[in-house]
């Protein structure tokens, strides 16, 4: 099983099966609660981020499917360590991609213009390669999207839930480095 693979199952066994929570803006197909069609959430794939999907009938491969284009490939997933490309696909799907890449590149301290190219690669290489660069990266990593989270409106909301999911990943990511070996 490939890394998307591995990741892809951990990451929809967090966003779960269909729900329509009116009070979750990704449910409305305008991204802002009231605004378009309430149509829900499945497996992740929101409303708000593909307005014309059937997302009740949406199947997991095709799901999948989506995940890997608009996603994975998005934040190089590929090319990312294991553990790196969990936390970062995590928070691509959840927090939307240009805000993870962009998080990614601040905390290798390059340029922060939300896309992946071969200077976040190298830098990421260089972390990696220190002693406990890993778990340093991965650490600034979710801290960032902590700090992020908090700040929304709806943390008070969905706040519990997402910190549940950012207390896994570090444990999911550390399961993932030891397949690895």
């Amino acid at each position: 099983m490939g890394n998307f693979d591995r990741v892809f199952d951990i990451v929809v066994g967090h966003e779960g099966g269909f729900t329509a929570n009116p009070a979750d803006c990704g449910n409305w197909t305008g991204g802002v609660i009231g605004t378009g069609t309430c149509r829900g959430t499945r497996f992740g794939i929101s409303a708000a981020a593909y307005p014309d999907l059937d997302i009740a009938n949406l199947s997991l491969d095709a799901a999948k499917a989506l995940y890997q284009r608009d996603y994975w490939q998005r934040i190089a997933g590929d090319r990312l360590p294991a553990s790196l490309a969990l936390l970062v696909f995590d928070a691509a799907v959840n927090n939307g991609t240009g805000r993870a890449i962009r998080w990614l590149q601040q905390a290798v301290q390059v340029l922060q213009d939300g896309v992946i190219g071969q200077k976040t690669l190298s830098a990421v290489d260089q972390a990696a390669a220190r002693p406990d660069g890993l778990i340093d990266l991965g650490a600034e990593f979710l801290a960032q999207r902590l700090l992020f989270m908090t700040s929304l409106p709806t943390w008070r909301t969905f706040g519990l839930g997402w910190a549940r999911r950012l207390c896994r990943l570090p444990y999911e990511a550390l399961a993932l480095d030891q397949r690895d070996r």
